[in-house]
């Protein structure tokens, strides 16, 4: 096998092939993952029988984990949105901040709706509502659309079941409980940051909202909205269930160690949380719909997991090449003496991120980075996951499927785009890295 630094050589060339074969020609990461897994372990000279184990090993691995916690969590989320819970949601919140104050509400409203749904998804889902309240509140759309966007981008790119943090965690073998409690901690100045960049910088370009029905009318259209409880459940019972999970399983068995912490660790397994978030979110649905629900929308559920399982396993592959290589301990060994802490998976990640465009993938394929770096460089696994989400949020802008449909949905010129939303994004990854930099103190 090759040495530690021509290992790290192997490991740069693999990156720029990613970035050239995903961002140049759009190449399917999955396959673009697997490929330089396969290329990487031949040039490292691992035996030909191992590349094969590993890699088979390495994608079943990470897919035993995480596989069915991704596919629940999108299940949800698509009945989130045919349900018309996800404006039940926002309505709730609206009511609490008020409409004079939109675009916090808009903020929340996609912290939330972004916990189990892609970003992408959330903001469509959202927009309707978003230009209604533009066009009755008299707020630019610049506002309402950088507010909106960055307040769905904080909890995508740091809260767990969204599928990149969940797949970053599942790598890195970290405690989800802790990156979902520290997660939503991180988010939170992550989302205030957008938002204040949202009000205090994005007010300066005045775009009018392209109306497509009005607040009275959208509420209408959707009839007697769910419950405001019941909107919640979906999202909130698994999370608390796998904090409950988490805090069980302390060291210091605050619940002891049969009964209670027995249940609690059964019942906080994010796989049985999130089937329960699952059964939840089917009370939501009407009596006339429940055949359409069981059949379709948990059809689309599973189909729009489908490529996200495939990245996720495929980064696992990558990430299973990498630790059988010579580059992790060369890499901490190096690495170690630069003192660069918590910022090195956010430097490697924003950099995937800028130059690729794809969060997910940012974020999957710095954690194969990152995974047999943990022990040398002495990091924290949950921390790390949160560095490296706050690194894939920096900087969202052409190559980036999002950028287009903030830009589009919100009739913003692609000029007005980067200035108003790219700049957000920057902003946004800035905090959300300091909060996990002052995270990382204590943990």
């Amino acid at each position: 096998m090759v040495s530690g630094g021509v290992a790290l050589i192997y490991l740069v060339i693999a990156i720029a092939i990613i970035i050239f074969l995903t961002a140049r020609y759009h190449m399917n990461a999955f396959v673009v993952l697997l490929i330089v897994a396969f290329l990487y372990g031949l040039f490292a000279g691992m035996p030909l029988p191992d590349i094969v184990k590993t890699i088979r090993n390495g994608f079943g691995g990470t897919l035993g984990y995480i596989g069915i916690v991704i596919v629940a969590g999108t299940i949800i989320g698509t009945i989130l949105e045919k349900t018309g819970a996800a404006l039940a949601m926002t309505n709730a919140i609206l009511k609490i901040v008020g409409k004079e104050r939109s675009p916090l509400a808009m903020s929340i409203a996609g912290y939330v709706v972004s916990i189990p749904v892609f970003c992408d998804s959330g903001y469509v889902i959202l927009t309707p509502l978003n230009k209604a309240l533009a066009e009755e509140t008299g707020k630019s759309m610049a506002v309402m659309a950088v507010a909106l966007a960055t307040g769905l981008y904080s909890t995508h790119c740091l809260v767990p079941p969204t599928p990149g943090p969940i797949a970053a965690a599942g790598i890195l073998n970290a405690d989800l409980g802790l990156v979902i409690g520290l997660g939503l901690i991180a988010s939170i100045p992550a989302m205030l940051a957008g938002y204040f960049w949202a009000v205090g910088f994005a007010k300066r370009y005045e775009i009018e909202a392209v109306l497509e029905e009005t607040y009275d009318s959208l509420m209408k259209k959707y009839g007697k909205l769910p419950s405001t409880t019941l909107s919640f459940a979906p999202i909130a019972v698994p999370i608390i269930l796998i904090l409950f999970k988490s805090i069980a399983d302390f060291p210091t068995k605050p619940f002891g160690e049969a009964g209670l912490a027995k249940f609690l660790s059964f019942i906080g397994d994010p796989v049985t949380a999130l089937i329960i978030g699952v059964l939840l979110a089917l009370i939501l649905v009407k009596t006339e719909s429940k055949k359409e629900a069981v059949s379709s929308w948990m059809d689309l559920g599973v189909k729009n997991a489908a490529l996200i399982l495939a990245i996720t396993g495929a980064g696992g592959a990558f990430g299973g090449i990498l630790k059988a290589s010579p580059m992790g301990d060369f890499l901490g060994q190096t690495l170690s003496g630069y003192n660069l802490g918590i910022f090195l998976p956010f430097i490697v990640a924003a950099a995937l991120k800028t130059a690729q465009g794809s969060s997910t993938v940012a974020i999957i394929t710095t954690a194969s980075i990152m995974a047999p770096l943990l022990e040398s460089l002495g990091l924290n696994p949950a921390l790390t996951v949160l560095a490296i989400g706050a690194g894939s949020m920096t900087v969202s802008h052409a190559n980036d499927s999002y950028f287009w449909v903030v830009s589009q949905f919100s009739d913003m010129e692609v000029p007005v785009a980067y200035r108003a939303y790219t700049s957000a994004t920057l902003v946004e990854g800035i905090v959300a890295i300091i909060t996990v930099a002052i995270l990382s103190l204590f943990f």
